[in-house]
């Protein structure tokens, strides 16, 4: 990963964030996706945050798909699992062939984001778990010593997302979860699971949820969707990319 005082917080990090492919044989859009995949290299973002389900059935040829798809994004890559990919044995797989299923990584010591794993085997609702938290707990007081910029990334959602029918799916301990992100002061919370983008604000915490970035399964008039991210040092740019090149402005929130 780039590691320059060019490329860190004191001037502008950009995150690219895609969830929800859903590779298969027919809930996956490939054309959709390498128009993605483009768009992603012309960015030229310092991460891709990938939130889950990049497989439909978890099965081991789907996700030799993701990986081939992954491999040609040009600029570093991190993913978390979600409860698609944790279907039959998937979650050994996405060890085998994406990486550790929950993560930490710094960026020009200014930068802290937190890969969990909401996923269980065979299961759609999400659960974190006491140890995961306690870990996540002690990667974030890390980051507030060292007054780093913190992003947790999950496949489920924390919050209720609005337009998304009956709530059944959310965190298991989401109260619990949402504790923890409030008092660690976490800036950035992003998920995906819903299919629907959407932005909440907590506290001082923005909770982001990406849309389906290559999936047929939308709801309503929603189309394939992205989100990025521009971290500045005074304020963070929050953009939705629609993959007909329509890009909307979601906020503009000062940094605290």
């Amino acid at each position: 990963m780039p590691d320059s005082n060019e490329n860190s917080l004191n001037s502008e990090t950009v995150i690219a964030h895609i969830s929800d492919l859903h590779i298969s044989n027919n809930a996956f859009d490939d054309e959709i996706f390498l128009e993605v995949v483009n768009q992603i290299n012309d960015l030229c973002p310092d991460m891709v945050i990938v939130t889950g389900d990049l497989t439909d059935h978890g099965y081991y040829s789907e996700f030799l798909k993701a990986k081939e798809y992954f491999s040609m994004i040009q600029f570093p890559l991190f993913a978390v699992p979600g409860n698609h990919d944790a279907r039959n044995v998937g979650y050994e797989i996405f060890e085998e062939l994406i990486g550790e299923r929950s993560w930490v990584l710094t960026k020009d010591d200014d930068l802290t984001v937190i890969g969990m794993d909401s996923s269980g085997p065979d299961i759609d609702r999400g659960h974190i778990g006491r140890p995961q938290q306690l870990w996540m707990e002690n990667e974030l007081n890390k980051s507030l010593k060292n007054s780093n910029f913190s992003i947790v990334a999950m496949h489920h959602h924390v919050i209720p997302v609005p337009k998304t029918g009956r709530e059944r799916n959310v965190l298991s301990d989401a109260g619990d979860i949402l504790q923890s992100l409030i008092d660690h002061d976490v800036n950035m919370v992003i998920c995906g699971h819903k299919h629907v983008p959407h932005l909440w604000r907590m506290e001082n915490t923005l909770f982001v949820n990406a849309g389906s970035v290559s999936s047929i399964k939308l709801r309503g008039k929603d189309k394939n969707s992205y989100n990025t991210y521009h971290i500045r040092p005074d304020h963070i740019d929050v953009i939705l990319n629609n993959i007909n090149d329509e890009k909307i402005f979601l906020g503009k929130f000062n940094r605290i």
